[in-house]
């Protein structure tokens, strides 16, 4: 397994780890009397799964797996693929800061972390899209 691919997963299997903790405080939150604005983490930890761990397992897997491009470059860009593993999680980490601070505070002037952070997971999933498109071919 290539190295970039051992990194995209291992990566997701964090981002599951962190979802399901953070699920696992939001069920208990009705029955332990918390404070319900715990609740602005409902956003964060469906980002964590279907992201973090959905999306970069996927991303992992397809690196991986997917038909050689070519002799010399058969997964197609290395760095391209450092890239987009770079944006998604700077992405993730932004959004999971700026989601929760906007509605707590939203006069703190934090939404540039929502605009960052948009910005990051498109230019990955783009990335991820270009490096992976010439791979999808028929045989």
């Amino acid at each position: 397994m290539p190295t970039l691919s051992r990194w995209y997963i291992k990566i997701g299997m964090l981002y599951f780890i962190a979802g399901i903790l953070l699920a696992s405080l939001l069920l208990a939150q009705p029955v332990m009397g918390w404070s319900s604005k715990l609740q602005v983490l409902r956003p964060v930890y469906l980002h964590f799964l279907f992201i973090g761990w959905v999306s970069q397992l996927i991303m992992g897997v397809g690196y991986w797996m997917l038909p050689k491009y070519s002799k010399d470059k058969p997964r197609g860009s290395e760095r391209l693929g450092w890239v987009v593993l770079f944006l998604l999680n700077i992405g993730l980490v932004l959004r999971a800061i700026g989601e929760p601070a906007m509605v707590l505070a939203p006069q703190a002037g934090l939404g540039w972390t929502l605009a960052i952070a948009s910005l990051c997971l498109l230019l990955a999933g783009w990335g991820f899209i270009v490096n992976t498109w010439g791979r999808i071919k028929e045989r």
